[in-house]
């Protein structure tokens, strides 16, 4: 059986992240070493990790006497499938000296069974591999064992590692026993490939999705067992680990093994990255701004940096597609910065990156994805990965189909020609033509020529802007800035807001094109996570609503209201207005007059 799980980690009271520096225990030479992984296995509910739902489901079954005749657990590898069969197995056969004890999922003491269960060699507990007995036989034999009662336990447990690998025969063999076995019989299955598991075996389990432990959580307990083991390890050591065990505790404890034995009894974030072959997180960041700024020579002289220090191309550019993602659950998800496995640093510089738009960064996801497999079978991976970084820079600041269609309309382009002039590349003076100096306004790459008449054009208030799109008749930007901003800054050169639900996705990208070129210069638009002020057309609705209510509350009206039942106010109207014989107002308009219409009146009346 090959799935581990490990001890609980430290209480909530122990230290979590900083560096450890326990006393080391001394080894005894007599004794043979034991991988951690098998050292810290747990042995009871209470030390598994993660797993609280099914813990609690176990519990509530065992004390209403409700339990199934089989289960079936599912999950990754190395998060405590076959580890817990056992457990199950032995909360089934609790058993005190004295024969008192009955199923249950609290194992503070050892019972009569509980060493034999947990150490595999129980008569009553037969555990069996399917990757390696696949065949109908062995089903067979199974089937012809579980008429006979146990030996010395309260039931006889059949735990069945890999249960997916039984062939369609074995399985077929396996549906009578299943659903109709002997009282004392009961069945643990454990797979990786739930999917290939027929849904007739599905139908007569109770199953148990075993989930992925969180980095915190794996930290904590990775922190805990160097305090045992007397290893000083530093907490960026155990972020790394934690993130490249991806949820598996099995997988994280080789690692802290590997860590230790690397380290010679010392383990620093230096040690890890070396080991798995890693670049530093903080030089992938820098990577990343270089690609994106459109910085080729910055972004090949980084490459070459951490490749000479030793890190894997493919690697690099893992991290990079890595940190993609995680600029992209910034840009969607905020509350994404609050994993206990990225430091402090990457936090900030990841939120300051999330304002590229995200055309952006779905566009540099997929060439790296695509890029990543390309560096991997290349015989050159590092110059497979200099071109890779090429191709994304370039297309760092491509215009989305729509913005080439409007210059080909407007005939942008070197020389008339319609079509976009390439940017200059290779040094970081020609930065500010890249992805990020553009995309993290909120605009696109390119620049849009603006008028000659506008050009240099100051605006100081929020409402200058909103007369400047009614002057330049462009009536989406104008309705855009009514009703889908909630103002959040706004100053010459600078508007920061927080769109309403629904709102465009591109609202900031047009916003930054439109006003740049009415401007004739560059404008800074971007997104805010803070609520922001009323839109416009909120706060004209309040004010329409607030004018409406004092001329219903006048007395006049009451009265006249009053006089004639069923008549509404549909106008107000200022006093200049209707002397000077104005056409009224639509109900639709937002001004708020002091004069009023009545309708649902006669002329007679």
């Amino acid at each position: 059986m090959s799935e581990d799980l490990q001890n609980h980690g430290p209480a909530d009271d122990e230290p979590g992240f900083p560096d450890f520096a326990p006393s080391a225990p001394t080894p005894d030479p007599a004794s043979p070493y034991r991988v951690l992984a098998r050292k810290y296995r747990p042995q009871r509910f209470e030390d598994l990790i993660g797993q609280d739902a099914m813990v609690r489901t176990l519990a509530n079954a065992f004390e209403t006497g409700r339990i199934p005749q089989a289960w079936i657990l599912t999950g990754v590898r190395g998060v405590g499938k076959t580890t817990t069969a056992r457990i199950l197995a032995r909360g089934l056969n609790f058993m005190r000296t004295d024969g008192s004890g009955g199923p249950t999922v609290s194992l503070t003491e050892e019972g009569v069974h509980c060493r034999a269960i947990m150490e595999s060699r129980h008569v009553d507990v037969l555990e069996m591999d399917a990757a390696s007995h696949t065949s109908v036989d062995d089903v067979r034999q199974i089937n012809d064992g579980v008429r006979y009662a146990p030996i010395s336990a309260r039931y006889k447990v059949y735990i069945i590692d890999e249960v997916h690998m039984l062939s369609k025969s074995a399985f077929n063999a396996f549906l009578k026993t299943l659903e109709e076995p002997p009282p004392h019989a009961k069945f643990v299955f454990a797979t990786t490939e739930i999917r290939q598991v027929p849904v007739t075996i599905l139908s007569r389990c109770q199953r148990f999705d075993l989930r992925r432990v969180e980095s915190g959580v794996l930290m904590n307990h990775l922190a805990g067992i160097c305090a045992k083991e007397g290893v000083t390890v530093e907490g960026e050591a155990l972020a790394l680990i934690a993130r490249a065990a991806e949820g598996s505790v099995r997988d994280s404890l080789s690692l802290l093994d590997q860590a230790i034995a690397h380290g010679g009894g010392r383990i620093d974030g230096e040690t890890v990255r070396v080991m798995l072959g890693l670049a530093d997180r903080t030089r992938v960041i820098d990577l990343f701004e270089a690609v994106m700024k459109g910085d080729v020579a910055g972004a090949m002289k980084e490459l070459r940096d951490q490749y000479d220090s030793g890190a894997d191309p493919a690697s690099i550019v893992a991290d990079l597609a890595e940190f993609t993602h995680f600029v992209t659950r910034l840009k969607v998800v905020p509350a994404a910065a609050a994993d206990a496995a990225v430091s402090e640093s990457e936090r900030e510089r990841g939120l300051a990156l999330s304002v590229l738009p995200m055309r952006v960064l779905s566009r540099a996801w997929q060439m790296l994805l695509k890029g990543h497999r390309e560096v991997m079978d290349s015989a050159k991976p590092v110059a497979a990965a200099e071109m890779l970084l090429i191709r994304l820079a370039y297309a760092a600041d491509l215009p989305t189909p729509d913005e080439a269609l409007k210059m080909l309309d407007q005939g942008g382009g070197a020389g008339g020609s319609g079509s976009p002039a390439p940017a200059p590349r290779g040094g970081g003076e020609t930065a500010s033509r890249g992805g990020l100096a553009l995309a993290a306004r909120g605009a696109p790459a390119p620049s849009m020529p603006a008028p000659a008449a506008s050009a240099h054009m100051r605006l100081d208030r929020f409402e200058d802007l909103v007369a400047l799109a009614d002057e330049k008749r462009d009536l989406g930007v104008k309705i855009a800035l009514e009703r889908d901003v909630r103002l959040v800054r706004f100053e010459d050169g600078r508007l920061e807001f927080a769109p309403v639900a629904g709102a465009s996705p591109q609202l900031a990208s047009d916003l930054s094109r439109k006003i740049s070129e009415w401007t004739g210069r560059r404008w800074i638009v971007a997104l805010s996570s803070d609520e922001g002020a009323p839109t416009l057309r909120d706060v004209a609705e309040k004010a329409k609503q607030d004018r409406l209510t004092g001329v219903r509350a006048h007395p006049l009206v009451q009265a006249v209201i009053d006089r004639f039942p069923g008549a509404q106010i549909v106008a107000i109207r200022d006093a200049d207005t209707v002397a000077e014989g104005a056409a009224p107002p639509s109900e639709s308009e937002d001004d708020m007059p002091a004069d009023f219409d009545f309708g649902g009146l006669d002329d007679d009346d």
